[in-house]
């Protein structure tokens, strides 16, 4: 699926140049690179420097699904592709079971 869209994304040009971490030879070290040079280059024209850093890993967990699908289908992703996206992402539920087999001391 990955692969589908990411060919789909970059036949289109519709990803940034600033998206780093998924793309081949975009690394986040980097999207560092970039924003410590720029933080040199303005201090080095006197101007102020502020900054904003949100951990943005769990992110996904938190997506309205149907956001993201209606994203998916404004930038040309339909028919079957959009099908799989659709299936996978609704009404989802995650459950941990745990059983503990005292006799054998095995835990599942």
């Amino acid at each position: 699926m990955q692969r589908r869209i990411f060919k789909h994304l970059t036949k289109y040009n519709i990803l940034s140049i600033e998206q780093y971490g998924f793309r081949v030879g975009f690394r986040t070290d980097n999207a560092t690179y970039k924003l410590t040079t720029e933080i040199l280059n303005a201090m080095n024209n006197k101007l102020q420097v502020g900054g904003i850093f949100c951990d943005l890993e769990k992110t996904f967990d938190w997506v309205n699904h149907d956001i993201l699908l209606s994203i998916l289908k404004f930038y040309g992703i339909a028919d079957k592709d959009f099908q799989i996206y659709q299936s996978y992402l609704g009404k989802r539920y995650c459950r941990t079971a745990i059983y503990n087999d005292s006799k054998n001391n095995n835990k599942v």
